[in-house]
């Protein structure tokens, strides 16, 4: 038996947007349902909004996310949560990060810490903080 712990992300409006990019950065198979998919009541014109975004990357990387209709609460998170990427394989993480830089702010550009691994972080178009770390790694 196992258990997975797996991101799922909350946007206004932008899900299929980022889910899409996403999917182009890490490649995989994305399925998206809308709210009209399901036929779940939500706003004058939020019926194409993604209700469930589901991307299944290579390697077991699982991300989901969603629309967050008008009708409910929805707070963007500054500090509120990051994903965070992390492995040995120093080519696909560095390509990851250079994939998720397109119009993000990097706050931390991918390089070599303190504790001998290479890190990166960066906030990328969507809003969304990721993190990379590349085990024991030489500065990319």
């Amino acid at each position: 038996m196992t258990a997975n712990l797996n991101p799922y992300l909350n946007f206004r409006g932008t899900a299929r947007a980022a889910l899409t990019f996403y999917q182009s950065v890490f490649g995989g198979e994305l399925t998206v349902r809308s709210f009209a998919d399901f036929g779940m009541p939500v706003g004058e014109g939020e019926g194409d909004l993604v209700m469930h975004g589901h991307l299944a990357g290579p390697d077991g990387l699982l991300l989901m996310g969603s629309d967050v209709p008008s009708h409910m609460t929805y707070t963007a998170g500054d500090n509120t949560f990051s994903v965070s990427l992390s492995g040995d394989d120093e080519a696909t993480l560095t390509g990851w990060f250079t994939a998720l830089s397109e119009g993000a702010t990097v706050t931390q550009p991918l390089e070599k810490a303190p504790w001998g691994d290479s890190f990166g972080m960066l906030k990328d178009r969507f809003g969304v903080a990721w993190l990379v770390n590349i085990s024991g790694a030489a500065a990319a």
